[in-house]
Parts: C-alpha cells; structure tokens; sequence
C-alpha cells in the first residue's frame, strides 16, 4: 500500500511538471516578452501612445521593419535605435514568439 501512494505522488508530481513545461500560444509567448521587456517605452497593444515620446507603438513596427527577418534583429540585439533604449537580446524561439505576436497587432 506504501509503494501505491508513493508512486500516486510520483506520478502527480511529474503530470504537475509537464503540464507546467508546456509552452504558451506563441503569440501569448509574445506578449508577455514584450510586456515585461519593452512596455516601459513602447505601446505594445493595438491602442494607446507609447510612454516614452520616441519609441514608436508596436502596431506599426511592420511599417519599418520587415517582420519576416525581425527575429534576427532581436537575437542579434536592439540597441542605439535611440540613445534611452537598452540592449535587449532574445533567444531564437522568443524572437519568434515576439514576432509572432507583432503580427497579430499590426495596422
């Protein structure tokens, strides 16, 4: 009976585990990088101005830049766009995730 409960446990433990590992929507992904990474400066939704006066919305980052190769601007690191921005760099699948989202907000 010891050895049943143990292994419920077990097994539990390693269902909470992976249900926890799986990965959000790509674009949710996304959202949530851009949240916590740029929103400081940029207006990350689809309304509202940008909290820093330079930083252009999201919204209309397709204008700019072309979304396809995007990624690899975020891998390789944004920095010196404007002398307030930070150097940001992601992984390869968060660039993609980022990327992702920009274009489910893109006027």
């Amino acid at each position: 009976m010891r050895f049943i409960g143990i292994s419920l446990v077990v097994g539990l433990s390693v269902a909470a585990s992976a249900t926890a590992a799986q990965p959000l929507d790509p674009a949710a992904h996304g959202l949530a990088l851009v949240r916590q990474n740029c929103s400081a400066c940029h207006a990350v939704g689809r309304r509202g101005a940008s909290p820093h006066r330079a930083a252009p919305p999201f919204r209309i980052l397709g204008r700019s830049f072309d979304l396809d190769v995007f990624p690899q601007r975020l891998m390789r690191g944004l920095s010196a766009m404007h002398p307030d921005m930070p150097e940001i760099r992601f992984t390869e699948d968060d660039a993609r995730d980022v990327r992702a989202y920009l274009r489910t907000i893109q006027e």
